[in-house]
């Protein structure tokens, strides 16, 4: 199903970009980026988060979008007063399609109306808005086409503790990512299901990405190493607000969810003509290299 645009807001008083530290709305010192530059925000269901997140990313940047994935709790109204005010884009979804169906559309917006990064990040807090400078100086090094957050490279006094199941999920994956394309790769990841990155459009687009759910970084990594893509990390905080959030259906049980993960992975696997992971190994290396 084709997205609704509900309302579009392109400010006037600056390309993105543009703003100097003072004139942002919070009085923050910080390098905006020089690449014309969107914020990209899914969005289901998050009334009890929407309206603080905006105001918080808007202290670092104007050109938001947020991509409302068929929320039904009352979000939908609170955005189309949100893009009423011309305070952000808003892309509604009427149904559900997904995580990465939201990342998706993103990444074509972006395409379609001449942005060359979009930075997306999950609007449930858990991805910090006081972070986006640190995103924005990656940019300007202009020395990659992803740059993705790891909640796990690096440590900050107030983190999380991450949900055991997630952390082993998240662990065994990355490790299997990297011993799969180890050759390929400069740096091996340490976070592979991090949504606050910065992508660079025009590679991310030609990339043919279709993965419309949760398991989206199992496309996107190995088309993106397989392309030839520039990768790199950046610390972010580990936060977790709601440790119990559904995944929805049999992807709440943790063995169903790793083994779809991995099913995807397969796909992609397949068409780069290389063996498929077996679960069980998988489980197996990632015990040896430390997943609990």
């Amino acid at each position: 199903m084709t997205p609704v645009l509900k309302t579009l807001y392109s400010p006037d008083a600056a390309e993105s970009g543009s703003l100097t530290p003072e004139q942002t709305p919070c009085g923050e010192t910080f390098t905006p980026p020089t690449a014309r530059t969107l914020i990209a925000i899914p969005i289901f269901n998050e009334i009890n988060y929407v309206q603080s997140v905006i105001k918080r990313v808007r202290c670092y940047h104007q050109d938001i979008l947020f991509i409302d994935d068929g929320s039904t709790d009352g979000t939908a109204e609170v955005l189309d007063q949100i893009a009423k005010t011309g305070t952000a884009q808003v892309l509604r979804h009427e149904t559900n399609q997904g995580y990465g169906r939201a990342l998706i559309n993103a990444f074509d917006y972006a395409h379609s109306h001449g942005y060359e990064w979009v930075i997306t990040m999950d609007c449930d807090e858990q991805h910090d808005p006081a972070l986006l400078p640190c995103f924005f100086d990656a940019i300007n090094e202009n020395d990659a086409d992803i740059v993705s957050g790891s909640r796990y490279m690096a440590s900050f006094d107030d983190d999380d503790l991450p949900p055991a199941e997630r952390r082993r999920v998240n662990c065994t994956l990355t490790t299997n990512l990297n011993e799969i394309f180890r050759e390929q790769m400069s740096e091996p990841l340490t976070d592979s299901f991090c949504g606050f990155k910065a992508h660079r459009v025009q590679p991310s687009v030609d990339l043919d990405l279709d993965e419309a759910g949760y398991a989206f970084p199992m496309q996107l990594w190995p088309r993106a190493i397989g392309a030839g893509l520039r990768i790199r990390e950046i610390p972010v905080k580990l936060i977790y607000n709601d440790p119990n959030r559904s995944f929805g259906g049999n992807l709440d049980q943790v063995d169903q969810r790793l083994r779809h993960y991995i099913d995807v992975l397969n796909r992609e696997l397949a068409l780069l003509d290389r063996p498929a992971l077996d679960m069980a190994e998988a489980r197996k290396l990632a015990i040896a290299d430390g997943c609990a």
